[in-house]
Parts: structure tokens; C-alpha cells; sequence
């Protein structure tokens, strides 16, 4: 009989891909989600997520899960427009991955990004915040944070 070992979450994804969420955090131990309850994947114990409720304000899941070091995966087509975020970003020294682009419109097609980019992603995992990086289809590159030009 095997023994269930707890699960080291790396990945927190956002509210904006819930329905990517799930499917992820249905197949690896590593990722979760607002609202998650835990589970076991893999023989691994997910805990819950501390980010209970899918409404959380940026300004206080961002601090929440930075503190945890776990990567930051979203979508915004304009994540460079949105000062406020950049900002707590910048000031929490979150590291987030967003998925952009009009290829990122759909369910399917935001699932074909993560999945296109995995080990990429995975790669940024060992980096330093802040950061932002916008993942479409066929690349992975940082935002400046200082300007916020992608």
C-alpha cells in the first residue's frame, strides 16, 4: 500500500481561467486555484487553497500568493494597460505568467497556450520577481515592468 506524501504547490491560478484550473489541477499536484478544496493527485495531498472565493481583489490574493513563492498564470489581452496591477505586481515582486493575445480568447485556446509553453513556464519558476511574462501560442516574453510595453 503506497503512502500519500503531502503536494509542493508551485502554480496559483487566477480567477479569470478557472475552468484551466481545474483541468490542471485535475492532472498535477503542483497547481491550484480559488476555491480549490485539495486534492490528491498522483499520491500527492493538495491542501486547500487559502484564496477561498474566485472575487478576491488583486490586492490581496497577489501578496498572498507571492508570499508563498508560487508562480502567478492568467489572462489579460491587456495586462499592459492595467497600472493597478503592474503595480502590485512591482510592489509584492510577484511572478506572473499571462496568457495574451486574440488567441487567448477561448477556453481551448488558452489550454493549448499553458500546455504549448509547460516547460517554459516551469523554467520561470526559478526566477526572481517581479516579473511579468505574456505567453501566447509560439512565445514566451517580458513585459518591462517599468514602462509596461510588452
Amino acid at each position: 500500500m503506497s503512502k500519500v506524501k503531502p503536494a509542493q504547490v508551485s502554480y496559483y491560478l487566477d480567477a479569470d481561467i478557472l475552468g484551466k484550473a481545474k483541468v490542471l489541477a485535475g492532472l498535477r499536484a503542483d497547481v491550484t486555484f480559488p476555491g480549490d478544496r485539495g486534492d490528491v493527485i498522483n499520491k500527492r495531498h493538495r491542501p486547500p487553497c487559502p484564496i477561498i472565493d474566485v472575487a478576491t481583489k488583486d490586492s490581496v490574493w497577489i501578496p498572498q500568493v507571492t508570499q508563498r513563492r508560487w508562480l502567478i498564470i492568467t489572462r489579460d489581452r491587456h495586462v499592459k494597460d492595467h497600472r493597478r496591477e503592474i503595480g502590485a505586481v512591482v510592489e509584492y515582486g510577484a511572478r506572473m505568467v499571462v496568457l495574451s493575445g486574440l488567441e487567448a480568447r477561448t477556453t481551448w485556446e488558452q489550454l493549448e497556450i499553458v500546455v504549448g509553453q509547460w516547460r517554459r513556464i516551469e523554467r520561470c519558476r526559478g526566477e526572481n520577481g517581479p516579473f511579468i511574462y505574456l505567453a501566447t501560442r509560439t512565445q514566451l516574453r517580458q513585459v518591462e515592468l517599468g514602462s509596461a510595453e510588452a
